[in-house]
């Protein structure tokens, strides 16, 4: 186990973190780098151990990488259009080469393919492979058989093949506890490898052809953009943004992660390192809505019965995050043998939040079972059961306080947040029962609903900041509180809601960008600062076109589209002084409020206010 006092035996091997892109199979999910190296890979799940875990270490934790030998002058990278298949180009002195990286819709096993062609000239090529099982910590068995490569540990199998057309066909040597093959590439030339993962009980899967694997790819993509029904304004960025929700679904249950990635710090070198390899029930409001209006229903359909299935049971069990199929227990563990991406320790798998109390899911619920469509088959869990009884539930617990929608690790709180949607919750339950004429306690609901919208405004705002703040009593403000309007609490043109929105701007903007929260105002158990929080950076955008302020809402909008990276992917937070991304990757938060601030922005969305006291 590798500590900081000891000597660093090898170099850390990460790029910044928007140098990655995503290639995916709507189960697990692999980052590749500019440099052309797959660095994160958990296989057979996104919430898997990862196979390749050189993002949170050094070549030892694994990579599989695939570049020109010599040195490389320009590198330029693109999606397929309509796709998920990166397109990477390498130009060197001695010519161009372009490797196409994609992972095929999942049959029986899970594959990466990787195709490398020849553009022009005559390039030196060099693939370096390195399976390392369990997070980077197990070196497998290996052992060839005919051009094929298998490796094994405990329940783990991998199978590496590769082909040439035209050319000289790419040998593979051992080296170094890595398998490596060097190739030299002219133009019209074409090596492609296959890595396939199965279970080590498992027969050895058979051969995918590379050719028809990417017509496969390319079609399901395409197809599936086909169906967005969204025309409006940044229709580029929004295709995109759904995309990536899309590749980060877990198609088996319809569950979609909150990125693809763990540990990835919100500082760097600092302990804000979290794994996101999970569903957050706070998502599903949001992401039902973008589905929806953008034309997928039958995703927004598979989320609800997702959401249906990880509620079910006993009300006062409701957690904020679930397992990719509903599983509860998300034990927070570290890696001690992982050196952390640039030194930010610890690294952390599992999730302890998900033991936390957070009182803001159960609007987020409630609005989720609104908006979304019924299914054929509500799997035998009936919708408006489980809203009455954790309304029901809800009117006992509103009163307590939370850890909030940030998780925070420094006490619990009556976060403003947390109350406004519990207010939520119960307003639209009230909506449903008269919509659906479900079962409840109507008029206990009205009366919990009304006191509390009556006691967020007594507490939760503060006359001398003209806001809302974190939580009541406090003056430390908290952007969280940007969504008040959003979701109807109060009409956007109330004094209060423009108050908050000011004083937002001037007390949480760093560089023009929104932080959550000050730590240093708001202790949250925690070391250190975080960057600036995307998400909310969009919800501002939001606010401030619905206020009227439009042309202040576009320019902000146009200063966040143009931090995405070169294939237009956000992560969760970005450092405004350094100048680059923070936090796990690809982000589905930030896609989603993205995607929702392109809504607001061309006129597909505005708020529906509640009627306080119907």
């Amino acid at each position: 186990m590798w500590s900081k006092e000891q000597e660093k035996p090898v170099p850390l091997h990460a790029a910044r973190i928007e140098d990655y892109a995503l290639i995916g199979d709507c189960e697990t999910g692999a980052l590749v780098s500019q440099e052309g190296s797959i660095d994160w890979l958990c296989w057979p799940s996104f919430s898997s151990g990862a196979c390749f875990a050189a993002l949170l270490g050094t070549a030892e934790n694994g990579y599989w990488s695939l570049r020109p030998k010599g040195e490389i002058r320009s590198v330029t990278r693109r999606y397929q259009p309509g796709t998920m298949i990166v397109e990477t180009t390498f130009v060197t002195d001695e010519g161009e080469v372009c490797l196409t990286d994609f992972m095929p819709p999942r049959g029986k096993h899970s594959d990466v393919v990787r195709i490398v062609s020849g553009v022009r000239g005559k390039v030196k090529m060099r693939m370096e492979l390195a399976i390392r099982f369990d997070y980077g910590l197990t070196v497998p068995w290996v052992t060839m058989h005919e051009e094929e490569l298998r490796a094994v540990a405990g329940p783990n199998m991998v199978v590496l093949r590769s082909e040439c057309v035209r050319g000289e066909a790419a040998k593979l040597r051992g080296e170094d506890l890595k398998t490596v093959s060097e190739f030299t590439l002219r133009e019209k030339d074409r090596v492609c490898f296959v890595l396939t993962y199965a279970a080590s009980t498992e027969e050895v899967p058979a051969r995918v052809p590379p050719d028809d694997a990417l017509k496969d790819t390319h079609d399901y993509w395409c197809d599936w953009t086909a169906r967005m029904k969204y025309g409006g304004k940044y229709a580029d960025a929004v295709a995109r943004s759904l995309m990536t929700l899309k590749a980060m679904t877990y198609r088996p249950t319809g569950g979609i992660v909150a990125a693809v990635t763990a540990g990835l710090p919100e500082r760097i070198g600092g302990e804000r390192n979290w794994d996101y390899r999970y569903c957050w029930l706070r998502d599903t409001s949001f992401t039902l809505l973008v589905l929806i209006r953008a034309g997928y229903t039958e995703e927004a359909v598979q989320w609800r019965l997702w959401l249906l299935r990880a509620i079910a049971g006993a009300p006062e069990q409701v957690q904020s995050l679930y397992g990719l199929s509903g599983e509860r227990m998300l034990p927070e563990w570290n890696a001690g043998w992982l050196r952390g991406y640039e030194e930010s320790c610890p690294v952390r798998f599992g999730n302890a939040a998900a033991g936390q109390f957070q009182l803001d899911v159960f609007g987020e619920v409630a609005v989720a079972l609104q908006r979304t469509p019924e299914a054929d088959d509500d799997i035998r869990v009936d919708a408006a059961s489980v809203q009455a009884k954790l309304i029901d539930h809800l009117c006992h617990v509103w009163t307590e306080p939370d850890e909030g929608i940030w998780e925070t690790r420094g006490g619990r709180k009556h976060f403003v947040h947390s109350k406004v949607m519990a207010w939520v919750a119960l307003d639209r339950a009230l909506k449903n029962y008269e919509r659906f004429d479900g079962g409840g306690d109507v008029k206990r609901w009205k009366k919990n609903r009304d006191l509390l919208h009556k006691e967020i405004c007594e507490k939760g705002f503060n006359k001398k900041l003209n806001a809302f703040t974190q939580s009541y009593g406090s003056d430390a403000l908290d952007a969280s509180c940007l969504r008040m309007g959003l979701v109807g609490f109060l009409p956007m043109d109330d004094p209060r809601i423009v108050g908050t929105v000011d004083a937002i701007q001037k007390n949480l903007m760093q560089d023009g960008f929104v932080q959550r929260y000050r730590p240093e105002k708001a202790p949250d158990g925690l070391k250190g600062n975080e960057g600036a929080f995307l998400a909310c950076s969009f919800w501002l955008v939001a606010c401030l076109h619905l206020l009227g302020r439009k042309d202040e809402a576009a320019g902000m909008f146009e200063r966040l589209l143009a931090l995405r990276n070169d294939v237009g992917l956000l992560s969760e937070e970005y450092d405004p002084v350094g100048k680059r991304m923070l936090g796990n990757f690809p982000q589905a938060l930030s896609h989603i409020a993205l995607t929702h601030a392109a809504f607001t922005l061309s006129g597909h969305w505005a708020p529906e206010p509640q009627a306080l006291g119907k």
